[in-house]
């Protein structure tokens, strides 16, 4: 009970902060909401025990993801200016259809029996199989992806210097 308790809560504060990634327009802001999103997420996947996956979350969307988001803000002319209101102009139909499909949601739920499933074998050494699959199977398309961000970097930092 204190876990679906515990679920909803952060389950209404993560659609909320998603809700702030759409509505707000100021692209700073909006890539901050963007950041308490995954970590709502990496909750809910903590709440499923699956901690790996919610440290997985935080590393690579978090640490990555939503910093290459902020320099690419940054790094781009005039978008964090005050110049403009605090909300899209489109935020009375986005609330619109969020309240409709949410009821839609719950609605369908209403009429779908409830019944729980019980959860598979997970074997032991699932995250050791992930690790040898980077370095085994999958070493190639984690090596290109590895030199994609690492030229990924150099190219944000070639732009982001100063031009004499």
């Amino acid at each position: 009970m204190v876990g679906q308790i515990l679920f909803i809560i952060i389950a209404g504060l993560t659609l909320l902060m998603a809700l702030g990634v759409v509505l707000v327009r100021n692209l700073f802001h909006a890539a901050l909401f963007l950041v308490g999103v995954f970590f709502g997420i990496a909750a809910i996947f903590i709440l499923l025990e699956a901690e790996f996956l919610a440290m997985a979350q935080i590393i690579i969307y978090i640490g990555a993801i939503t910093t290459l988001i902020i320099f690419a803000i940054m790094l781009s002319k005039g978008v964090m200016g005050d110049d403009s209101g605090g909300y899209n102009n489109q935020w009375y139909f986005a609330g619109g259809a969020t309240i409709f499909f949410f009821g839609l949601v719950a609605w369908m739920m209403t009429r779908m029996p409830a019944h729980m499933v019980a959860a598979g074998n997970v074997p032991k050494d699932a995250i050791q199989q992930i690790g040898q699959g980077f370095v085994g199977h999958y070493v190639v398309p984690f090596e290109v992806a590895s030199v994609l961000l690492l030229v990924a970097l150099v190219g944000a930092i070639m732009l982001a210097r100063e031009r004499n």
